[in-house]
């Protein structure tokens, strides 16, 4: 088998955790696999590398920034790839540029174009085992990229599908996917198996375990990924959970996990004219200065008239109303009096693919909140998630009763009605 394994900051953040990357690497060639890994730099290295670009300069989207942060990896790639070699393996390292992970020109968000698999394969069948730097790439002016918050996992995802690997195994600090954080619910379950879909909600609605764009990968490529914890004995083997096409057994599960997000703000535009295009003008200022919008909610016209709520980042939550108060005053009126906000909210949700074919769901899920006198502000569903926007001091509460109504704590099979 080829095998990509991925190990994150925590995995490589120290001499020691890097000796123990580099006795799972030689444990899994020596069943008889290739092995590429791909490395994060080491925990907190690259908040400092970036802590002392601010002090420089204030735009982390800067060409020299992403030039300052890429250090980081390329001393981790060294150092476990020297590991290998002191306990009796072949290594080689790659940087983004000498295996061609080649991007796009969007400095410290890039997108990854293509990879260039072939000096790996080379070196794999050379018997050594591939350390390749996450996070990095080179555009195709030569500058170098880096690929955002988590960037390792996408990175290890798309080696993996560069190199039609068997699995592409993330190695963290955790067990696996749960069905909710387990620091709120201590009771909350390893998920064995979860969908590329459901990981993609869970992982959208924020759960921290994998990068967004990872799981994307992996769906379009058809990647099957592990994730599992680097901190077990090798000897234990412990497995952790995969993420994989979705199957037939997964649409029994109504409810995979319960996720909740503090970080948004909601905004409320009110007496907007009922008319059309009034969206489009709020809403084009926002998206040009890259402000992403999430739950929208338009109430019903009265009178000629409609209010208009949705959510945006809490960070952005200040910039997003100047905005709409300079760019668009005949809306929201000239001193902005038409817009109210609420910085205190929290989004949680539901998430399963076996609600397409399970009626009730939503009943359940407001049953539960409203049991516990949890008043729903805004709500927002897709095919396979509900969610609900609360007000973030019950925030906790609301992901205990929805894991305990749902009785997520149970294996599937045992939960009723499954």
């Amino acid at each position: 088998m080829l095998i990509v394994q991925k190990y994150g900051g925590t995995s490589v953040g120290s001499i020691e955790r890097m000796r123990n990357v580099a006795a799972r690497c030689l444990a899994t060639a020596r069943q008889g696999h290739q092995v590429a890994v791909v490395v994060s730099a080491m925990s907190g290295e690259t908040n400092r590398l970036l802590e002392l670009a601010s002090e420089l300069q204030e735009d982390p989207n800067d060409r020299e920034v992403d030039v300052i942060v890429s250090t980081g990896e390329q001393v981790s790639v060294g150092l476990v790839a020297l590991a290998i070699r002191a306990a009796g393996g072949k290594a080689r390292s790659f940087l983004g540029h000498q295996c061609k992970i080649v991007t796009d020109s969007s400095f410290s968000r890039a997108r990854i174009v293509s990879i260039d698999s072939q000096p790996i394969r080379e070196a794999l069948a050379a018997g050594e085992i591939a350390v390749i730097a996450g996070f990095q790439g080179v555009d195709e002016n030569g500058s170098i990229t880096t690929l955002g918050r988590g960037g390792s996992d996408t990175t290890g995802v798309a080696i993996a599908a560069a190199l039609s690997a068997d699995v592409c195994e993330i190695y963290t600090d955790v067990d696996g996917v749960f069905t909710t954080d387990p620091n709120l619910v201590p009771t909350a379950r390893k998920i064995d198996r979860i969908s590329y879909e459901e990981m993609l909600e869970l992982a959208s609605l924020g759960a921290k375990v994998l990068q967004i764009r990872s799981v994307e990968l992996g769906m379009k490529y058809g990647v099957k990924i592990h994730v599992r914890s680097s901190l077990h004995a090798i000897s234990e083997d412990v497995p952790g959970t995969w993420v994989v096409p979705e199957e037939a057994a997964m649409e029994k599960v109504t409810v995979s996990g319960i996720t909740v997000v503090k970080d948004e703000a909601k905004i409320t535009i009110a007496d907007l004219p009922d008319t059309s295009g009034v969206a489009a003008r709020l809403f084009a200022p926002l998206a040009d200065a890259n402000i992403s919008v999430d739950m929208i909610v338009q109430n019903q016209a009265f009178d000629g008239t409609t209010d208009l709520t949705f959510t945006v980042p809490k960070g952005d939550r200040k910039r997003a109303c100047e905005i709409l108060k300079a760019q668009i005053p005949d809306l929201v009126g000239s001193a902005g009096e038409r817009i109210a906000f609420d910085d205190e909210i929290a989004k949680v949700s539901v998430v399963g693919v076996g609600m397409r074919s399970h009626a009730g769901i939503a009943k359940t899920t407001f049953q539960l909140l409203a049991a516990e006198g949890i008043n729903i502000q805004l709500i927002s569903t897709s095919e396979i998630k509900i969610s609900c926007v609360i007000a973030r001091k019950y925030a906790e509460l609301a992901v205990q009763c929805l894991h305990e109504g749902f009785a997520l704590s149970q294996p599937p099979g045992e939960r009723p009605g499954g």
